[in-house]
């Protein structure tokens, strides 16, 4: 194998791919990352089995070939190279590499070794959704997947058609979210791994507009601009969430957003010792909304907001759960309601219906 390639094109293509590359791994070969020409362009890809990583860049091949190259020094050797052309030479499976004043050597290893890169049919469910979409919609729910092993399916998110609307969910037991996406024809049930998600996001660039999405039986396949993301879905049924989802409330509050959030991060202060503990008492009479936390060894406190309160009530919940869904609904004013102390509670922006996020109540 023999190519020229531009400095910039190939270090934002290592960047994107080598993250999935295993470093502790028994099968040494998905530490590396394969370089491949293909017509005109150069394929690198990476896999750990259960993620591959693609993206082909433009590059002027003089002789054709591949090789596989250790991930971690490959990125870093090349994101140190100055911004110049790159010669990639392959002589008996080892890179030679030229680049300016530059002329080094990396032992790599035959690509017949590498791991088959995995494919998707072309007839299976496909979406194409704006990006803002996506990112909003994706950052929204991986907050509530679970990271206990033990419970799987838990551990991704829920994609799934539902009366005509494709919804993303997701649970980790302790609070659950939900959010559409978009109107389908399509039936469809998969469960998305969050790594999965999180390298989707990753590699989405300012200038990016679309993604593809394609799903068949096992699989599913992310395509921004020339990255490819194909990933394994988790197997199993996801829970029947929605009978979890309160019909209706006891105590319904409306309140804006930013106040909440700043009473709530301050009253987290205070709560560490007591796992993230804080008491939240609705007002009706005084159209407030009261939290209040203990440190036993620091001290206490005591903040209040004003808000549209339909009537008294108490729950007791986690800071850094109420936080992170206030920091992903979206608009300025936010719902927010319970049916007593051990019922969950749910929240939902006013202005945008789109998305809720219920949080389970602690014991008080």
């Amino acid at each position: 194998m023999e190519l020229i390639v531009t400095q910039e094109k190939l270090n934002k293509a290592l960047s994107a791919v080598s993250k999935v590359a295993s470093i502790k791994t028994q099968l040494p070969i998905l530490s590396n990352i394969l370089l491949r020409t293909d017509g005109n362009r150069l394929l690198i890809a990476a896999t750990n089995l259960e993620i591959a990583i693609t993206e082909y860049i433009g590059a002027k091949i003089i002789k054709p070939g591949s090789i596989t190259i250790p991930a971690r020094l490959i990125t870093e050797f090349i994101s140190n190279l100055p911004k110049e052309s790159i010669e990639l030479k392959v002589i008996n499976d080892n890179l030679h590499i030229k680049c300016g004043s530059f002329n080094s050597i990396i032992n790599g290893y035959i690509a017949d070794e590498f791991p088959e890169l995995p494919t998707i049919s072309k007839s299976s469910i496909q979406y194409n959704i704006r990006v803002d979409d996506f990112k909003q919609a994706v950052s929204q729910t991986i907050i509530t997947t679970s990271t206990d092993s033990t419970r799987p399916v838990l551990t991704g998110v829920f994609w799934h058609s539902y009366q005509g609307k494709l919804f993303l969910a997701s649970t980790d037991g302790y609070r659950l979210s939900e959010r559409l996406l978009v109107d389908t024809k399509s039936e469809l049930s998969a469960i998305i791994p969050t790594q999965t998600l999180q390298e989707v996001l990753r590699n989405i660039s300012d200038e990016s507009d679309e993604i593809e999405v394609l799903f068949d039986d096992t699989q599913v396949r992310f395509r921004i601009d020339e990255i490819e993301i194909i990933s394994r879905l988790i197997d199993g049924n996801f829970p029947d969430y929605r009978q979890l989802v309160p019909s209706s409330s006891e105590v319904l509050v409306n309140i804006n957003k930013a106040d909440f959030m700043r009473i709530t991060k301050v009253a987290g202060l205070f709560s560490r010792e007591s796992g993230g503990s804080i008491t939240i008492t609705a007002d009706k009479e005084k159209n407030i909304l009261v939290i209040h936390s203990i440190a036993s060894q620091l001290g206490e406190n005591t903040s209040e907001i004003t808000a549209k309160v339909s009537n008294n009530g108490q729950i007791t919940l986690n800071s850094r759960y109420l936080s992170e869904a206030l920091s992903v609904i979206e608009g300025d004013e936010i719902e927010f309601s319970f049916n007593g102390k051990i019922s969950p509670c749910l929240l939902k922006s006013i202005e945008n219906k789109n998305y809720f996020h219920i949080i389970m109540p602690l014991k008080s």
